[in-house]
């Protein structure tokens, strides 16, 4: 079964940093343009970084500087490093990739930024 799972979400303060993780099963990551969204309790889902095979990276706007994208071929998983959090980073997160033409979302782990 094809499968994206997302975990690492939680509340942090201001300034804070997590760490989420996008584990697959029945794909390698490393074939894929992988991507991670966030979606705000006011917001449409948002596009914030995404790596190709290649290794190459892409950061939306509002979140360059303070995310970095990685992936660990061996552990099949991808992790966005969260740093300097904000008030408006508060949203559910999602992995996301293409598979067979079909969009293939995680669940979703939801990160809250909050004093």
């Amino acid at each position: 079964q094809v499968q994206l799972v997302e975990s690492g979400g939680g509340l942090v303060q201001p300034g804070g940093s997590l760490r989420l993780s996008c584990t697959a099963s029945g794909i390698l990551l490393s074939e894929y343009t992988m991507h991670w969204y966030r979606q705000g309790p006011e917001n449409q889902r948002e596009l914030i970084a995404n790596i190709f095979s290649d290794g190459h990276r892409n950061y939306a706007d509002s979140v360059k500087g303070r995310f970095t994208l990685s992936r660990d071929d061996v552990k099949n998983t991808m992790y966005l490093q969260m740093n300097d959090l904000k008030p408006e980073d508060t949203a559910v997160y999602y992995c996301n990739t293409v598979f067979r033409t079909q969009d293939l979302w995680g669940q979703g782990t939801q990160v809250t930024v909050s004093s």
